[in-house]
């Protein structure tokens, strides 16, 4: 039997022979370059496809590449912030005022201790003052009774001027010391200054008038230190 020749495809170039397996083989090779007809039935141009692909990656790509290394280089730009910056002027303030109310605070308690401490040491003070000087006060009654004892003929004697001298002396210190004596005989009664121990009637003196002074009485300053021992008329 003798062999069938066979005939070239249009398109295809005479020289060659046409093979079904070298047809399939340059088709399947044609499909994946990406080689298709468009819609028209014009093929592709293989040369503006490649430019296309080369454009399109690679220029994105080096676009990007120098954006990238443009932001990495390039700090961005602070714009201001009004709204932070107030806030921390405004925490800021606060504290300072704060702080200057705490100082104030401190001053004024201060200010308040030492006045306590002064007045509880004056205090201190008059209690310790009123303790020595109602120990003394007994000291001067005996000097009264003393010189008040000594007969009219002795009262020039050196004795009777000795103690006469340290009696005068001694309420000399006292009124130094601001202790005045209390005066009572014909002054009207006082509970403030006069203790009343004896009531008396007699005439031609007013109601309520001291008649005698059995003790006498003193101030230290504004207080009484010791009251007057008197008798009082009715």
């Amino acid at each position: 039997m003798a062999e069938e020749k066979k005939e070239p495809l249009e398109g295809m170039p005479k020289e060659t022979g046409y093979d079904p397996e070298t047809a399939k083989e340059s088709g399947s090779e044609t499909e994946a370059a990406g080689l298709h007809a468009d819609e028209n039935g014009a093929e592709p141009d293989i040369e503006d496809a490649a430019g296309e692909e080369a454009d399109g990656p690679a220029g994105s790509e080096a676009d990007g590449g120098v954006e990238a290394s443009d932001g990495k280089n390039k700090k961005p730009e602070k714009g201001p912030r009004f709204f932070g910056k107030g806030k921390k002027e405004d925490k800021r303030d606060q504290q300072i005022a704060e702080l200057n109310d705490k100082v104030l605070r401190q001053m004024a308690e201060f200010d308040n201790y030492r006045k306590r401490t002064e007045k509880e040491k004056s205090a201190m003070f008059e209690v310790g003052a009123r303790s020595v000087l109602e120990k003394l006060l007994p000291v001067v009654d005996n000097f009264e009774r003393g010189l008040t004892a000594v007969p009219e003929s002795e009262k020039e004697s050196a004795t009777a001027v000795g103690m006469d001298k340290i009696y005068k002396q001694l309420m000399k210190a006292l009124e130094e010391l601001e202790v005045t004596p209390i005066e009572a005989v014909g002054k009207e009664f006082s509970p403030d200054f006069h203790n009343a121990v004896m009531q008396a009637q007699e005439e031609g003196v007013g109601e309520n008038i001291v008649v005698a002074e059995f003790q006498k009485g003193y101030m230290y300053r504004d207080s009484v230190l010791r009251y007057s021992m008197v008798k009082v008329n009715q």
